[in-house]
């Protein structure tokens, strides 16, 4: 396997998307465009849907529907979620990135 950016990133899907409906509600091709701002490329539909399935069958981010389109939230529930995996996240990278920084 190839990796990109020296890593796999695919790992960080679930994650940002319940990062980004924390900031506000999208359906799924909004998501698409702001994963694609952050890391230059857009993911598949099939990889976002199946992530989005997963993710609201764990309880963790909600979906309304109006017509065809589905709007994703992050309820509380999905809040907690978010904030225990920063926490994770942080705790487990952030010396990583204070190293990184520190170099420059």
């Amino acid at each position: 396997m190839a990796y990109k950016h020296g890593c796999d990133m695919r790992g960080m899907l679930s994650f940002q998307i319940m990062w980004l409906l924390s900031k506000r509600p999208m359906h799924g091709e909004q998501l698409a465009k702001e994963i694609e701002k952050r890391r230059g490329d857009k993911p598949k539909a099939g990889t976002l849907y199946p992530a989005l399935k997963e993710l609201k069958a764990a309880r963790l981010i909600e979906g309304s529907k109006s017509g065809k389109m589905i709007t994703y939230s992050l309820p509380k529930r999905g809040e907690r979620a978010l904030q225990e995996a920063v926490e994770y996240f942080c705790r487990s990278f952030g010396e990583v990135f204070e190293s990184s920084i520190n170099k420059n």
